[in-house]
């Protein structure tokens, strides 16, 4: 059965009922439940492709990992990233955002869609929209910031772009040593390859990670993918 919206959003907006109505919040969950035509949240959740929202993504991440967040264009990885930035900053952690995609405004605007107001996280979110972004502008930005950073890359095949870059495997295994040493997670956005059809399989997988040159995927210690209300987590080790 289809719902109406992804699970973690369907546990925010119980969360919110709960208070709004003064009730048990497995009262609201149960509410929720049967809008969406199951009996009880534990049969909606038992029959939920993933139960993971953004807080608990963030809880599995450790200081060091490489998560790969892919999707194709307009199913949420964006919006999941920021979600998972949005946790790690309420933890106290800082986040910087990596992209060539987005003006500052709008990446402003798209933490305020998804509820959060940026203007509360203070010095704890950054915003790096410049040019020169590869692995050693990442890197020495990043030079100073404190372990736990969350830095998200929006989104991996742009460190491909350039041709006076190094090649994307390089670039990778150098942020992974640099992940590894300073205690920084890193979430990479990716694409997925055009020929993925939904229809064949409800989300894709590390198969359909869109690679115009070679890059070993093993240097991803998790994985995140998203299509429509699918979603799928992983660790690769």
């Amino acid at each position: 059965m289809k719902l109406s919206a992804p699970i973690y959003a369907l546990k925010r907006e119980a969360k919110a009922l709960s208070r709004q109505q003064n009730i048990p919040l497995h009262a609201a969950l149960d509410r929720i439940a049967v809008r969406e035509g199951f009996s009880a949240w534990s049969l909606l959740a038992a029959n939920a492709v993933s139960t993971l929202g953004p807080d608990e993504l963030f809880a599995r991440l450790e200081p060091g990992d490489l998560l790969l967040l892919g999707a194709r264009p307009g199913q949420g990885k964006t919006m999941m990233s920021l979600r998972i930035a949005a946790e790690a900053m309420k933890a106290g952690r800082r986040a910087v955002f990596f992209t060539l995609d987005y003006a500052p405004r709008e990446v402003e605007d798209r933490f305020r869609r998804i509820g959060e107001d940026p203007a509360r996280f203070g010095d704890l979110f950054a915003f790096d929209c410049s040019e020169a972004i590869g692995d050693s502008h990442i890197i020495d930005r990043l030079a100073g910031a404190p372990r736990g950073t969350v830095a998200v890359i929006d989104y991996l095949q742009l460190l491909d772009q350039r041709r006076d870059t190094p090649e994307l495997m390089q670039q990778v295994r150098a942020l992974k040593t640099f992940a590894r040493e300073r205690g920084i997670t890193f979430i990479f956005l990716s694409q997925i390859d055009r020929a993925y059809n939904p229809a064949a399989k409800p989300c894709p997988d590390i198969e359909d990670v869109r690679l115009p040159n070679p890059l070993d995927l093993a240097l991803f210690d998790k994985t995140c993918f998203l299509h429509g209300d699918e979603l799928r987590f992983a660790a690769t080790r």
